[in-house]
């Protein structure tokens, strides 16, 4: 039976947001501790942030860190998920550079994410070759440890999806020695793609309109209290509307009936509180008071242990040294059976 590996990770451009923690995060850690699975890589992607960050290295640097620091205080555990640095592993770029002769130009201008993320860089035909093969890259990774579900959010469908149609290819030319992978996606919808909190469609550092895991509770505090709403619910009598209005967006992604037992005993569920909005008599900043009693909930947590991982920095590069070794050994047997494959293990 074919082992079951995960391969996920994060750009380390800046901290890691609550989109982040709800769209993948929190389930890896969650599959981390089930045992299920065989092996579980967590890549921290620096030479794919380099590609629209190529210009400041330092950027990309500091954040590995941070990146780290927020992955131990969510719950991964360095016993139980191999965390690495992807710049540190060549076989990855090797890997990318086989298999950009299976892709065309014409299908990486097809790919959606691609898409949206070059008109949100406004890169327009300035496109750097890097960014522009970036789903490629992501093939590599995910290829390279064999990985055979890859837990992300809705945003990476594509990206995924075109990893597998690189594994058909390639095993249909040469040999099949490539997993096709399996996109993993968080159960609770409201999870796939969380808002800004300015209702922007998506919670970007570069929009300024993240929540992250690392804010202090009063800075968590002031962007709750001040997410955008339903903007026709001016007077508490209003009726107000659901869709579109990112604290019930928030709710739903995050609140649980206890959570109202604890903090809103008016209301038994999240189905009640939004009937008594949608028929109005219920105010914006009593809903927002309720939603920040329960993110505060999630990341005092999260908040408690990074104090303690980063009491000893040397520690923690120490950790991801240790995780970039081991996902090297794995990468470079998927590479040697690549290079078998294609016929070009000449001194084998």
């Amino acid at each position: 039976m074919k082992p079951k590996i995960i391969l996920t990770g994060d750009r380390p451009t800046g901290k890691l947001h609550i989109g982040h923690y709800v769209g993948s995060l929190k389930q890896r850690v969650a599959l981390q501790n089930t045992g299920e699975f065989d092996k579980i890589f967590i890549m921290i992607a620096d030479a794919q942030a380099l590609t629209d960050n190529f210009d400041n290295p330092e950027k990309v640097r500091s954040n590995i860190q941070e990146v780290a620091l927020d992955y131990l205080s969510a719950g991964l555990d360095p016993e139980k998920s191999t965390i690495f640095i992807q710049s540190q592993i060549s076989e990855l770029t090797e890997l990318s550079f086989y298999y950009m002769n299976l892709v065309t130009v014409a299908r990486l201008q097809r790919n959606p994410t691609v898409k949206s993320e070059i008109k949100m860089r406004k890169f327009e035909s300035n496109i750097p070759v890097g960014f522009f093969t970036y789903p490629i890259s992501q093939a590599a990774d995910i290829t390279a440890f064999q990985a055979t579900t890859v837990p992300a959010g809705e945003d990476q469908r594509p990206m995924v999806e075109q990893a597998r149609e690189i594994v058909r290819k390639f095993n249909e030319i040469y040999e099949p020695v490539l997993t096709e992978p399996e996109i993993m996606l968080p159960k609770n919808e409201a999870c796939l793609r969380l808002p800004g909190t300015d209702g922007k469609a998506k919670m970007s550092k570069s929009l300024g309109n993240c929540i992250y895991l690392s804010d202090t509770a009063d800075d968590v505090k002031k962007k709750i209290m001040s997410m955008y709403t339903d903007p026709l619910h001016i007077q508490v009598s209003d009726p107000g509307h659901l869709e579109g209005n990112t604290v019930f967006t928030y709710l739903d992604a995050f609140c649980t009936d206890e959570h109202f037992s604890r903090y809103l005993p008016d209301y038994a569920n999240l189905d009640e509180l939004k009937a008594h909005y949608q028929r109005g008599g219920l105010g914006d900043v009593k809903i927002k008071r309720f939603l920040n009693e329960v993110v505060q909930e999630e990341l005092e947590p999260i908040r408690e242990r990074r104090k303690e991982y980063e009491k000893d920095i040397p520690e923690l590069y120490e950790m991801l040294k240790k995780g970039t070794e081991q996902a090297r050994e794995k990468a470079a047997e998927t590479m040697a059976k690549v290079k078998h494959a294609m016929k070009i293990d000449y001194f084998a």
